[in-house]
């Protein structure tokens, strides 16, 4: 019992800096307050705002259970450990010793949030991703970060819209940009920005000759409402043109995919899988915004690195992370030298050990 102990009292005191680091204290003066304005008479007249706040409090609250959780728990067994006599209850012993293994898994998986305390950490995500050198390859393996990011976020009861998304000539997609509708979203992926790079048996030659191929992986916050920039109508360039992708018989008769072009930085970004045109561009501007947001972090030099990253060349050399199926099966983060083995899982969307890794920025 004695390693046990050890180890509760370990939990506990990592808990109690914790939740003083994630400032429980504040966190529910902002519930109270988020629950104060959903209670006024005119709560529900402007409906955008009032699910944007009654998100954030449900998100809170969420939170809010997790850490006094975590704490009660935590006391419980500390309360329950005298009574454990190993001598006389070996049973009892083994189950105990298995609920303090089980916490300190959980209190593992819970201390990553004390890490996401970023400016842009509890937004949502738009989330890019480009095929890069490969040909088909690439294209089949950008396909498969997109399925990977896609069920991670299910796996995290995130809501994931498709944006727009370019198919490649025969396989895979030359792109794609998704939304992560999340708690914390932009926090647990930020670090996923970069080259991914694939090394397998190719299954488009014959000779399933040992391939190499890398997609780019671009992460951007959704940025709130209060924190966008001005545009100026005069500034945009808006094209409409018959959508290409999937979505009904009604996406190739209409308009209603939308280009809008930053003039004065050369930004493009487009939006078409929606059948609506208005939809198309009320997407491609919020996709704009995180954009030109970037670029503005980048030239005050000061948050260099807090969003996507500088852009790199999607090849040989540039990758954070690479996936290896042939000959050996192998994943491994090149800037902390995590590693596991389970690619199958992992390319099912069981990210989290990458993820934490990265986060907590312990090079292994």
């Amino acid at each position: 019992m004695h390693e046990s102990k050890q180890k509760l009292e370990t939990i506990k005191n990592e808990v109690d800096r914790a939740i003083q680091k994630v400032n429980l204290y504040g966190l529910r003066e902002k519930v109270a307050q988020l629950t104060e304005a959903t209670q006024k008479p005119d709560f529900w007249q402007h409906p955008e705002e009032a699910q944007r706040v009654t998100k954030e409090l449900n998100d809170l609250q969420k939170e809010i259970a997790s850490w006094e959780k975590m704490q009660n728990d935590c006391q419980e067994l500390l309360s329950l450990l005298p009574t454990i006599k190993p001598d006389e209850d070996q049973k009892s012993a083994d189950e105990f010793v298995q609920m303090v293994d089980a916490l300190e898994a959980q209190w593992h998986k819970l201390e990553v949030k004390t890490f996401l305390n970023g400016k842009y950490d509890a937004c949502n995500v738009i989330m890019n991703i480009h095929a890069g050198t490969g040909g088909k390859d690439a294209q089949d393996w950008a396909e498969m970060l997109l399925r990977m990011y896609v069920r991670w976020a299910e796996r995290q009861g995130f809501e994931v819209q498709m944006y727009e998304k370019s198919l490649g000539e025969e396989v895979g997609i030359k792109s794609a940009t998704i939304f992560i509708n999340g708690h914390l979203a932009y926090g647990y992926l930020k670090g996923e920005r970069g080259v991914h790079r694939l090394v397998r048996q190719s299954p488009f030659n014959s000779k399933h000759s040992r391939e190499t191929s890398f997609a780019f992986v671009e992460i951007l916050p959704e940025i709130p409402e209060e924190q966008l920039p001005e545009i100026r109508k005069e500034d945009l360039r808006i094209d409409t043109y018959r959508s290409g992708g999937a979505g009904g018989q009604n996406v190739n008769k209409t308009s209603s995919a939308v280009r809008i072009t930053h003039l004065p930085t050369g930004i493009v970004v487009t939006c078409q899988d929606e059948r609506s045109q208005l939809q198309n561009k009320e997407r491609a501007m919020k996709i704009l915004y995180a954009k030109l947001v970037d670029l503005m972090e980048k030239q005050q030099v000061a948050e260099l690195n807090e969003l996507k990253g500088e852009r790199v060349e999607i090849a040989w050399g540039n990758q954070i992370r690479s996936y290896v199926l042939h000959p050996y099966t192998m994943v491994k983060d090149h800037r902390n030298d995590h590693e596991e083995h389970n690619v199958q899982a992992i390319l099912d969307g069981d990210i989290d050990g990458f993820i934490e890794a990265e986060l907590k920025g312990v090079k292994e």
